[in-house]
């Protein structure tokens, strides 16, 4: 059986994009092998963090990981700094990568340009990614395009560990997962929907009300003909709200337009904002039994306690490799 090693940022709200794009995804992973989620808060300080937001976004997104369907009988799901063999693997991994390779990763030089000042840890975090897939073993990486390079590096730097210091390190293979459904802002539907926007009509979140969904969709731009069917280039407003149906519903956009053949725009808003309220709500009550409730706490202390086992075997075998400390059995 493969492993699958899948982290994710606690950063704040996550949106009906987020939602549809990725964690709707995130279960068929326990199905397909040994599938281990975290929560890679380490990372989120790589920029300044409020403390009491970051332990909120923290518990949040693991209430969300098991709303949407994480299993944890079936996966493993633990947050990142519960597990101190990451920045130890991190600090080793640092050490095997040169200052060249960290100077050339996209997302730094995208995040320092024009600053006078940046976090050292925007460069040396790449490292402490590798750290966190090499450590589990893992044989798979579901990532997007753009975390491409990141694993292509945690490639190079665990070669270059084994050819070192011995045959260690699994070499994880990259996925990159079907992708989900492209979900665009409600008010200008030729951007990405964006928990940043500053339209609060744009987006709709993950735990926005019945009645909030119901304004943003009913509020949602479209255009002046009149006639529901899927053309992006002429009609991205419409064909946004065909695919926020078809993806809650699993239905094809052809399926959704025939539904709603011959009648106007308000059935439609009103169709699409029932079809999603109906699919969020036992995600949503889910969710809500879980964020302060201690079988949250249960899975999240189980998942660090096997996280643990597994990192720290791996920890030992890596440092006894180099000659770290004394020899350990």
């Amino acid at each position: 059986m493969k492993t699958i090693f899948s982290g994710v940022q606690p950063t704040g709200v996550i949106t009906l994009g987020n939602y549809l794009g990725a964690f709707r995804q995130f279960p068929a992973f326990q199905e397909q092998g040994n599938a281990i989620y975290c929560i890679v808060d380490q990372h989120a300080i790589t920029v300044p963090q409020d403390r009491l937001d970051l332990r909120k976004n923290i518990r949040a997104l693991a209430a969300t990981y098991i709303a949407t369907g994480i299993d944890p009988e079936k996966a493993t799901l633990f947050i990142q700094s519960e597990v101190p063999a990451h920045a130890q693997a991190g600090w080793i991994m640092q050490c095997i990568a040169s200052i060249g390779e960290l100077e050339r990763m996209t997302q730094f030089k995208d995040k320092s340009t024009g600053k006078e000042s940046v976090s050292a840890a925007l460069l040396t975090y790449p490292p402490l990614m590798a750290a966190d897939i090499l450590l589990y073993n893992a044989d798979i990486v579901p990532v997007g395009e753009d975390q491409k390079q990141h694993l292509e590096l945690t490639r190079d730097l665990a070669n270059r560990f084994n050819h070192r210091y011995g045959d260690i390190l699994t070499i994880p293979e990259v996925q990159i997962p079907k992708e989900g459904a492209r979900i665009k802002s409600l008010q200008e539907p030729t951007k990405k929907m964006s928990k940043s926007d500053t339209n609060t009509k744009a987006t709709i979140r993950f735990l926005d009300t019945a009645k909030e969904i119901e304004k943003k969709i009913k509020s949602a731009v479209t255009d002046s003909e009149g006639i529901v069917r899927f053309d992006v280039a002429e009609k991205p407003g419409v064909s946004n709200l065909l695919t926020i149906e078809a993806a809650v519903n699993n239905v094809s956009i052809d399926d959704v337009v025939a539904k709603y053949d011959g009648l106007g725009y308000g059935a439609f808003k009103a169709g699409v904002a029932e079809s999603l309220i109906t699919h969020l709500t036992p995600l949503q009550e889910r969710y809500y039994e879980l964020i302060d409730s201690p079988e949250l706490d249960q899975i999240l202390d189980l998942g660090a306690e096997k996280a643990n086992a597994i990192a720290n075997k791996t920890l030992k075998k890596m440092e006894n490799a180099m000659g770290l400390g004394r020899k350990r059995r």
